[in-house]
């Protein structure tokens, strides 16, 4: 629908100096957030020493957090458009502290679990209430746009961020610091935040649906875990069958969706015209990065010999050029770029990182770093946008439920992506690894490196393999990513970027910035 010119309504209001503050306060949770999802990597052996977990308790130390965090992003998204976003932020800033003073002193393995699942709870209350804040905060397309482009950009950095953090306190400090660091951040949102950030929520919200929660989890948990595992630990039928019962429950869900007349997740934001295509080209977005990343982390210390710090730190290298990609991609779609063109330029440029990949050997070190930098500079100039997109396509007092829908999306594509192409690598490794290798140097590169004293020249083979398995997933990688790119020219041509109709006043939200 396009705006009447002789039209008398007036334009959005433009955030000031509070509003951009208020940014300011809420990029500390998100850092945070984004951060815990890699902040257990060095951590996990000064636990493992000091609360001696079973071989199943240490994998739900670190796998819980996501697991809860990805099955109630939906769950929580609406919720804060019912009682309100800023409302729920402060309860999940309180939840995520009091969870990591938890954590912190845990004693038992027990309790390091139920800390990660609560911190878990939190952090699906935070991540999609930041993002519905900016919708809030943000009226102004051109000044949302800004405000979305360095949220892509704190959390994309928060991933990178989180492993080098956790190595560096853990060598000079205790484990528990890992979890400490999240203290005055939420502290400074619970003072800071009734104060500078506005209420936003639905003033119709209608009844909750309280069946869409555990239909939802039901569809996201299995399918999260069937394919975190699978790239470890292969096509097990465990992990098959587990996809499968979440993939049932998901089409229930969605059946629940389109029938109920009070949903959880309204249909109506998917026609919004280009909301859908958003959902799904920001999951192609993080099944790139996430599975790339799968590569690059192991191949910098187990190819190349790197300790776990040392490696973490120039695995941080490739994030500085981040910062700039986001607002770049925004200044050049206010200048008149059709948007399309910036999100398929963001693909093919994350193609052009995965074709580098293609060209590695055993000791290209700067060459993945650089490969690593391009993909993650395509990333960030694709996410910048079609969150933008989708927040600007949903009606404001949808904000929580479009950007929790996103979020989900992304959960799924970094699993996705780790599945498939570490599956590819994982093939193309056990074809190259030689048949007279121990059967454990068929499994993982990890694995013939602890016998390689064993059989002389394995080490050197295993590296190879792997190296030829990275090679094989970044053309897949590529391709996939071609393919995205031509899905962005061809759904996105025609998305109208500026505000819709549903933002009008025959679709009114309730806004405070009283603070109260």
């Amino acid at each position: 629908m396009t705006t009447n010119p002789t039209s008398t309504t007036p334009p959005p209001a433009r955030a000031g100096r509070r509003e951009w503050t208020a940014l300011g306060v809420l990029m500390l949770p998100l850092l945070l957030v984004s951060m815990d999802v890699s902040v257990l990597y060095f951590a996990i052996p000064s636990i493992s020493a000091d609360l001696e977990p079973s071989g199943t308790q240490q994998l739900w130390i670190f796998d819980i957090y996501a697991f809860v965090l990805a099955g109630l992003l939906m769950t929580m998204g609406s919720l804060g458009d019912r009682i309100g976003h800023r409302r729920l932020l402060l309860i999940g800033a309180a939840a995520f502290g009091t969870a990591s003073l938890m954590a912190a002193y845990a004693n038992s393995a027990e309790t390091l679990i139920a800390a990660r699942a609560v911190l878990g709870i939190g952090g699906a209350t935070l991540m999609p209430s930041t993002m519905a804040m900016v919708r809030t905060m943000f009226t102004d397309p051109d000044q949302r746009a800004k405000a979305v482009g360095a949220w892509s950009g704190v959390m994309t950095a928060g991933i990178a961020l989180g492993s080098v953090m956790s190595g560096v306190l853990v060598e000079y400090f205790w484990w528990g610091s890992v979890f400490l660091v999240n203290l005055p951040a939420m502290a400074l949102l619970l003072i800071l935040g009734p104060l500078l950030l506005p209420e936003s929520r639905n003033p119709e919200p209608g009844r909750f649906d309280w069946l869409s929660i555990p239909l939802s989890m039901a569809a996201v948990l299995p399918v999260i875990y069937g394919l975190k595992e699978i790239p470890s630990e292969g096509w097990n039928v465990r992990y098959v069958v587990s996809i499968t019962v979440g993939l049932l429950f998901a089409a229930l869900f969605v059946h629940r969706q389109r029938t109920a007349a009070e949903p959880m997740i309204s249909p109506a934001l998917f026609r919004g015209r280009g909301f859908a295509p958003s959902v799904a080209l920001n999951l192609l977005c993080m099944f790139a990065t996430m599975g790339s990343a799968y590569f690059t982390t192991q191949y910098l210390q187990s190819v190349l010999g790197k300790g776990a710090l040392e490696a973490a730190l120039w695995a941080l290298l490739p994030s500085v050029p981040i910062g700039a990609a986001g607002p770049i991609a925004t200044q050049l779609v206010q200048r008149g770029v059709n948007r399309a063109y910036v999100v398929t330029a963001g693909f093919a440029i994350a193609a052009a990182g995965f074709a580098l990949l293609t060209l590695a050997g055993t000791d290209s070190m700067w060459l993945v770093l650089t490969s690593s930098a391009v993909l993650a500079v395509g990333g960030v100039t694709v996410m910048s946008q079609i969150m933008d997109l989708a927040l600007s396509t949903a009606p404001v007092q949808r904000a929580g439920t479009a950007s929790s829908l996103m979020e989900t999306g992304a959960e799924f594509g970094g699993a996705l992506g780790m599945a498939v192409l570490g599956s590819i690598g994982t093939a193309i490794y056990r074809h190259e690894i030689p048949a007279s290798a121990p059967d454990v140097a068929h499994e993982t590169l990890g694995g013939a490196l602890a016998v390689a004293d064993q059989v002389p020249g394995l080490a050197a083979a295993a590296r190879q393999a792997f190296t030829s398995g990275m090679q094989g997933a970044a053309v897949a990688g590529a391709v996939l990513l071609a393919g995205a790119a031509v899905l962005a020219a061809v759904t996105l041509r025609r998305v109208e970027t500026r505000e819709r109709a549903c933002e009008t006043p025959d679709e009114p939200s309730e806004l405070s910035t009283s603070g109260v």
